[in-house]
């Protein structure tokens, strides 16, 4: 007769590989491997949300995108190796003698606990301090971003201890003044105190013009244009005008605490010269390069892992 209190449970190998689907290291769990349950639950974490900030922000362009499939690979792997493992130790375990804690109370709460804090936590904190992906739906930022691009943003941009600073010439993500549950993308084209002036499709900063050409072409060709050491190219194109768009010509003082926004795409953009500038604390992000693109066409595999200038 059995007079243990805990009596003999043999694990069941269905469900502790079932339990590792649902989350690494639950089925180790189950198995009594809490040390095993731990470290694969880490790697996973580790693996499947810092691992891919720390690719985006400080592998080189170049190295981007295999390490980021790298990181993938290694991801599902330490995945498909805790199911895996927890069936094959749960086929071992006929005479296992559940522990007081191994009750499903316990397991729904390490659940609980697992999917619906910490692994938040740690997805809100990295995209609220470290790297966010964003996916461009419009045309406004062409020729340098289209519609379809998927971006990495930089978050360690424009906040307290920051070393990074807004700077003109920064293409930047920022919640609409309108809607600040509406992401742009746009820009940043005048700083606070600058002042800026628009006319026949030029741009002027305190002065200074950003082209070097003086009637820039209405019919879409690209043109360059350059301040404090970074250059990126736009279109002004006449055709894509339209009643809802802003004035093309416009003169004004960028206000304390504001930056004035620019898409490149310039007739075709819903910017500053609409809704006006934008404050320093609506500033959310440096756009810093594309880890996917896609259109009508397929995925776009020349655009991947391209450095935003």
């Amino acid at each position: 007769m059995q007079t243990n209190a805990n009596p003999v449970k043999p694990r069941k190998p269905v469900i502790a590989l079932l339990m590792s689907l649902v989350l690494p290291g639950f089925g180790q769990l189950y198995n009594g491997d809490v040390n095993r349950a731990i470290w694969l639950f880490l790697c996973f974490a580790f693996l499947s949300v810092p691992g891919i900030a720390l690719v985006a922000l400080y592998v080189p362009s170049g190295w981007m995108l295999p390490t980021l499939a790298l990181s993938l690979t290694l991801t599902l792997a330490v995945w498909f190796y805790g199911m895996f493992d927890a069936w094959r130790s749960a086929r071992h375990l006929a005479d296992f003698v559940a522990r007081d804690w191994q009750t499903s109370g316990m397991y729904m709460l390490i659940l609980l606990v697992c999917n619906g804090l910490a692994l938040p936590a740690l997805i809100g904190s990295v995209r609220t301090h470290q790297v966010e992906s964003f996916r461009v739906p419009s045309a406004s930022m062409n020729p340098g971003i289209v519609s379809g691009d998927v971006i990495f943003a930089d978050k360690r941009y424009n906040c307290p201890g920051c070393k990074q600073g807004v700077k003109r010439g920064d293409i930047a993500i920022f919640a609409s003044p309108n809607d600040r549950s509406q992401y742009f993308i746009k820009r940043i084209i005048g700083l606070p105190g600058d002042h800026i002036q628009i006319k026949n499709q030029q741009v002027w900063v305190n002065g200074s013009a950003l082209s070097s050409v003086q009637n820039n072409p209405a019919d879409g060709t690209p043109v360059t244009e350059s301040i404090d050491g970074q250059q990126w190219q736009v279109e002004w194109k006449a055709s894509e005008q339209s009643n809802n768009k802003p004035s093309q010509d416009i003169g004004a003082t960028v206000p304390a605490g504001q930056v004035f926004m620019l898409g490149d795409k310039r007739n075709a953009s819903m910017d500053s010269r609409l809704f006006g500038t934008v404050s320093l604390q609506d500033v959310l992000g440096k756009a810093r390069q594309i880890w996917f693109s896609s259109g009508p066409d397929g995925v776009r595999w020349d655009r991947l892992g391209m450095v935003l200038h």
